[in-house]
């Protein structure tokens, strides 16, 4: 294996961490080295389906079944749509040993870019009751930073990226650095007024997304004001949504201190037990095969939850320890939300109304269950609900010519949402190398024995309850559910398998993302984590990413690393 320059910090994986890690780092001085298992994706050259309509994308914007069933039978559980099919993982050629364990979805992007390029860009802080629940309950391990410890940098992230919002004063959700919110359509603002007069403690309000609302001239090739096509998840050119590719990695470029290199699998970290720290990163070139041992001064591993835990587990001593789990809780606690639980009903009048645009948000209604107190309801923690209101075209009816006229109108108002709630930390909850089973690159496989408990289960029957409650209440009619089966992994927030913690006998990292067995490492994506709270992660994410290589580049000059 041949060994490569020396760089003064290495980021693994190019995320909304990876990322944002790239910038900070590069910012402050330091020659990093980028690398992500993906295919290379450019900003505005890549996006191949950008701006298309259904009829100029294959298949009409539909999947194939065949295709699925092939090489795409995990991630079509995700967003997966023939127009950003070349941003998601083949299951395929990168399996895990999903028929072994617990049924677990692991939606993997297979891009430079990596979530960024595919997620949902619902972005919430979480609250200070999110960060002492554990301690509160006794559940799993507290954490060892608070909201007060975040706070700025949730500041500095989100003025930098962009979040259109709405200030609404909640404790449980507190306000960001807003861009103007994207309004309301008519149907859901009567749809607020009612619920709110009917359920004085709970409120509607307008997404939270990271989708500006006002240009942003400055930053990389010029970004412009979301244009409101609901089509996110192909890449926009116009950089209207918070990605790697339109923000962060031409910030970093700009410095010119950063060296990217797509199409390489990071396979395990190389450690010196006497000195404590990492040596250097293997990497395999995934078009030659060739594998390199590249050393490293400081490491910033953000490969997402799983894939982070994974590179942990994998980077051993001769006994099959891994360097990194002295605590014995390296791979345990793992989290994701749960959901599967929709609710909808018809919205009487206003059919002489409809929508111009295709917003790419929608409403959320904040938790409102234990809020502040226990409220005896046979469940920990809380939910929230994320949805809109919409008219679709009418279905055809008839035949000839009255079918064709028909369908140009439009059905009545319907609303919809679905419940999002928290996943408690479980010791048990874990992940595993598979002893037998490995990919194509000799990296063995993950398996997963994580599950949905009683506890969240319960949460899910009152969300049901709750909503269907609720959607009466405000005057809808033909209000219905479902509940759907609830698989971890399908709500793609996964977190924990190397939580932070206070105690480095419990625990994998202190708090400030830095590895409690090699103080230079630090891992700032999901799987630093010790609970989920109930809104979106991301932005959590990234802020706590700034904070660490904050606090890194100052060991690093003091000396320390």
């Amino acid at each position: 294996m041949a060994a490569t320059d020396r760089f003064d910090a290495i980021v693994i994986g190019s995320g909304v961490s990876g990322g944002f890690a790239a910038k900070e780092l590069t910012e402050k001085g330091l020659r990093v080295l980028m690398l992500d298992r993906g295919r290379m994706v450019e900003h505005g050259e890549d996006y191949p389906y950008d701006g298309k309509p259904a009829f100029e994308v294959p298949a009409r914007a539909m999947m194939p079944e065949p295709l699925i069933d092939s090489d795409y039978f995990i991630a079509t559980h995700g967003d997966l749509k023939p127009g950003n099919r070349m941003f998601y993982n083949n299951d395929r050629l990168n399996p895990y040993a999903y028929d072994d364990g617990e049924k677990f979805y692991w939606i993997r992007p297979g891009a430079v870019g990596g979530k960024s390029l595919i997620w949902g860009r619902w972005s919430f802080r979480w609250s200070p009751a999110d960060f002492e629940a554990n301690k509160r309950e006794g559940v799993g391990g507290a954490w060892p930073i608070g909201y007060e410890d975040v706070a700025p940098w949730y500041s500095y992230v989100e003025k930098y990226i962009g979040v259109s919002g709405s200030r609404e004063g909640l404790p449980q959700l507190p306000d960001s650095e807003f861009m103007p919110p994207m309004s309301m359509n008519i149907a859901e603002k009567w749809v607020k007024g009612r619920l709110e007069n009917a359920y004085p403690d709970r409120k509607l309000i307008h997404t939270r997304l990271s989708n500006i609302t006002e240009d942003k001239p400055d930053q990389g090739a010029g970004r412009s004001r979301c244009q409101f096509r609901n089509q996110c998840s192909r890449g926009c050119s116009f950089g209207a949504y918070f990605s790697t590719q339109a923000v962060t990695l031409p910030a970093a470029r700009a410095t010119g201190r950063l060296t990217l290199r797509s199409d390489a699998v990071v396979t395990n970290l190389e450690y010196d037990a006497r000195r404590r720290r990492v040596t250097g990163v293997r990497v395999i070139d995934a078009k030659t095969g060739q594998a390199e041992v590249i050393p490293a001064r400081l490491v910033f591993l953000c490969a997402s939850a799983m894939a982070s835990t994974q590179i942990l587990m994998n980077s051993r001593d001769k006994t099959g320890r891994s360097h990194f789990d002295s605590s014995g809780t390296l791979g345990r606690y793992v989290m994701d939300h749960i959901f599967r639980v929709n609710i909808s009903g018809d919205i009487p009048g206003m059919t002489e109304f409809i929508e111009y645009g295709r917003r790419p948000g929608g409403v959320y209604i904040p938790r409102f269950r234990n809020v502040g107190r226990d409220e005896g309801l046979g469940f920990h923690r809380g939910y929230g609900y994320q949805g809109g209101a919409y008219r679709n075209p009418a279905p055809p009816e008839g035949f000839g010519a009255s079918m064709k006229h028909g369908m140009r109108r439009y059905a009545g108002w319907r609303f919809g949402m679905g419940a999002f709630g928290e996943c408690l930390p479980y010791e048990d909850n874990r992940v595993s190398l598979h002893p037998d089973k490995v990919d194509r690159f000799g990296v063995p496989l993950m398996r997963f024995d994580v599950k949905f408990r009683d506890n969240e289960l319960r949460m899910m029957d009152d969300a049901r309850t709750q909503g269907e409650a609720m959607l009466r209440a405000a005057g809808l009619t033909n209000v219905q559910s479902e509940q759907k089966e609830h698989v971890p992994g399908d709500a793609i927030h996964e977190m924990g398998g190397a939580r932070m913690g206070l105690d480095p006998r419990a625990s994998v990292l202190n708090g400030w993302s830095q590895a409690h067995d090699a103080a230079n490492l630090f891992v700032t994506d999901g799987a630093q984590m010790a609970s989920t709270s109930c809104v979106n992660p991301s932005l959590t994410f990234m802020a706590m990413t700034a904070r660490a290589a904050d606090h890194a580049v100052g060991q690093v000059k003091a000396g320390t690393i």
